[in-house]
């Protein structure tokens, strides 16, 4: 995954809705869930759940922590990015958090199925190597009506998405 067997792998969790309450959504937990068991199966991982308060409500991110810290995650595992308000914020964060602290391997994705294509090509987009995180078995919508609507939200939401991480990149590169 990473190159070498115990070389450590960051695996960011992009977030989904927190209760008004704080309490985390199905679709959150099973998220953190399947980010927790594919850690097991690393050497060193390093959790990077990533996602700021939306509308008032808790953040995301430290709601993912505490989940991945019941699951038996240390403190020392767990890297925080709270500040990302949309899936392209959580891509450009965390290339920024891991970069600053020298990460160069490479990245797993954690998300729900029909979320997970557009995070791993912004990943790869920002310039990681990508590795995918089998997504939760449970659909995260029960109706059908519902799954095709974030299917095709997902459709219409990559290239837009793609477009304005490009042009980010562009804005960022020295000019002559």
């Amino acid at each position: 995954m990473s190159g070498r067997p115990d070389a450590p792998l960051a695996i960011v969790i992009f977030g989904a809705a927190v209760h008004p309450d704080g309490t985390p959504s199905a679709t959150l937990c099973r998220r953190v869930a399947a980010a927790e068991a594919f850690g097991r199966t690393c050497a060193a991982p390093l959790f990077v759940p990533t996602g700021g308060s939306l509308g008032g409500r808790p953040a995301e991110a430290p709601v993912m922590a505490e989940l991945l810290r019941r699951a038996g995650v240390p403190d020392s595992a767990i890297l925080i990015e709270a500040t990302a308000r949309d899936t392209l914020d959580s891509v450009l964060a965390c290339s920024v958090l891991l970069r600053a602290r020298g990460y160069r391997g490479a990245v797993a994705v954690a998300s729900s199925g029909y979320h997970l294509p557009r995070c791993l090509v912004l990943m790869r987009l920002a310039g990681w190597r990508v590795v995918r995180v089998p997504p939760p078995q449970v659909p995260a919508a029960r109706s059908l009506l519902r799954r095709w609507f974030w299917r095709l939200r997902e459709v219409a939401a990559l290239p837009w998405d793609a477009l304005l991480l490009a042009l980010r990149r562009r804005e960022a590169m020295p000019r002559d």
